[in-house]
Formats: structure tokens, C-alpha cells, sequence
């Protein structure tokens, strides 16, 4: 190494660049800016050609799934709860009323704020009862409130029916 590259210099100079660079692209039409207005600007409104998160590592809140029937569609086969990492999802499990499966949730219990979002759940269902929603403007004004049980769950399902889960 010459003297020069023992001091970092030319790495500090490189650096430097860089972050001049930034600062004066900053000041056009706002191409390397991530900054969104909230609550004026929106997520949704944000594509990813602008910069914006893409959609394939997005997730929002749960929802329960419903069956054509209009059933819960989870047989409380515990997988969810088993893969959590942040052990934020409660069930209890009774037996089921209807013929076509042995059990179903009796309670279930889901806990946002302890919640790390990381889709773990979604991806053990064998069922697809649990999805991840493209909401996530969620606010509680106590911690529980932010324990979202089995209706509150169904509802978040009947507002974000029309939308792609994520």
C-alpha cells in the first residue's frame, strides 16, 4: 500500500463524492428521495419505480380467511402459534360443529404490538386462514386494543376483501 492508501485517502475522497453527489441530486424533482408525506401521501400511491417499498417485501396486518361458507377457515391445527418467532399468536381450539373438519378456533388471538410482521405464519397454514394485509395504518389507543381476536380479525377480512393480499 502506498502512503496514501495507508491513510484512506483515496477511500475518504470516494466517499466524500458520493455524499456531494446525493446532496445536490436531492434538490431536483426528488429522484432520490424516500421521504413521504404522511398522511397526504400514502403508501399506496407510492409506486416502486419511484422508489417506494416493492410489494413482494411488504406486510401489513393479519386478517382471518373465511370459507365459502363464510366459516372461519382456520381447523386450529397450531402451526401458527409453533412458528412464531415473537410467540404473539394464541389459540384455543374446540371441536368443530361443522362435518367437514375436527376442530376450529375457538379463541384466536394475535397481538400487533409484539408482533415483528415476519409472514412466518402465513407461510406455515396449511389452510391459508392467515394472511398479511396491505394495511398498516393501525392505531390503539391502549395495548389492548392492539389484541386483535378472532372477529376483529374477520372484520379486518371483510374491509380488505377486494384488496391482493400481499
Amino acid at each position: 500500500m502506498t502512503a496514501a492508501e495507508a491513510m484512506y485517502i483515496p477511500s475518504i475522497v470516494k466517499g466524500f463524492g458520493t455524499t456531494m453527489r446525493h446532496f445536490f441530486t436531492s434538490f431536483g424533482q426528488g429522484r432520490t428521495s424516500r421521504t413521504l408525506q404522511y398522511p397526504e401521501q400514502r403508501r399506496e400511491d407510492y409506486s416502486p419505480e419511484q422508489g417506494g417499498i416493492e410489494s413482494s417485501n411488504f406486510r401489513g396486518v393479519h386478517r382471518l380467511n373465511r370459507d365459502s361458507a363464510g366459516r372461519v377457515k382456520c381447523v386450529a391445527c397450531m402451526m401458527c402459534p409453533t412458528i412464531c418467532p415473537a410467540n404473539c399468536i394464541h389459540i384455543e381450539a374446540a371441536q368443530s360443529p361443522w362435518d367437514d373438519r375436527e376442530k376450529y378456533p375457538a379463541k384466536f388471538e394475535i397481538d400487533e404490538l409484539r408482533c415483528i410482521f415476519c409472514g412466518m405464519c402465513e407461510e406455515a397454514c396449511p389452510v391459508d386462514a392467515i394472511e398479511l394485509t396491505p394495511m398498516y395504518d393501525i392505531v390503539g389507543k391502549s395495548r389492548q386494543e392492539m389484541v386483535f381476536d378472532k372477529n376483529k380479525l374477520l372484520h379486518v377480512y371483510d374491509m380488505t376483501i377486494d384488496q391482493k393480499p400481499m
